[in-house]
């Protein structure tokens, strides 16, 4: 037996981009220019070519169609369904980010019609089967930010405790308790206390923490237990 005797597949990447923002959190969506699902929303990605590995690949066609580049990418899972695809048998490899939405301004390109943000509350009806990879994306981060301080992603360098808990009651879709979310956070140990507050607010100015995530990569190795 040797390649040629096997059927081959073609490869694509899919890469799912979460941010929040007034309280919610959004994705990244392209819309479609080409066939198929021409003028559907979808999530940034395509086929991978020949001499290129995954992550290149997925980091290719976001900057491609929607022009953004210096993500830190995650390997997400492998969508395989015979029939995903009308075009063909393709199987996809996911990819999922974090970021800060206003940080990033997409703007399409190549076979995008257009790119923007979009509440994960009030999403259009997605192309192939992106809505699926959309669900296990937010599910990762569900159980991921449980344990490592990746909720972290979405906010700013300085940010308040309750900024803080706003990530992860979104996330999470549950109330936390506000005392017990405090003590918790910073008993860890990985918050820096600023001299800053917020400014202009017509009650008690909160102060602003910074993440510190040497210390927690050291503390991490020494054993610590990072959980919500």
């Amino acid at each position: 037996m040797n390649l040629a005797d096997y059927p081959r597949p073609s490869v694509t990447v899919d890469i799912v981009v979460l941010g929040y923002r007034e309280r919610e959190l959004g994705v990244l969506l392209i819309e479609r220019g080409l066939p198929p699902f021409e003028g559907k929303w979808a999530l940034p990605g395509g086929f991978v070519r020949e001499n290129e590995d995954l992550p290149q690949a997925a980091k290719r066609e976001l900057a491609e169609e929607a022009g953004l580049t210096d993500l830190y990418l995650e390997q997400l899972y492998t969508f395989g369904s015979i029939a995903r695809d009308p075009r063909g048998r393709v199987i996809s490899v996911a990819y999922f980010a974090l970021v800060q939405p206003e940080d990033y301004s997409p703007t399409a390109d190549t076979d995008a019609a257009k790119a923007r943000w979009f509440p994960l509350s009030d999403l259009p009806e997605l192309a192939f089967d992106h809505d699926e990879i959309l669900k296990v994306a937010t599910k990762r981060l569900q159980a991921k930010v449980r344990y490592e301080p990746i909720g972290f992603e979405l906010l700013p360098k300085n940010f308040t405790l309750s900024q803080l808990q706003d990530i992860y009651e979104t996330i999470l879709d549950e109330e936390l308790d506000k005392r017990n979310f405090r003590k918790k956070i910073l008993a860890l140990g990985i918050l820096k206390e600023t001299d800053r507050k917020i400014e202009n607010v017509p009650y008690r100015a909160p102060a602003l923490y910074r993440f510190d995530p040497t210390r927690y990569r050291k503390l991490a190795r020494e054993g610590l237990k990072f959980e919500i």
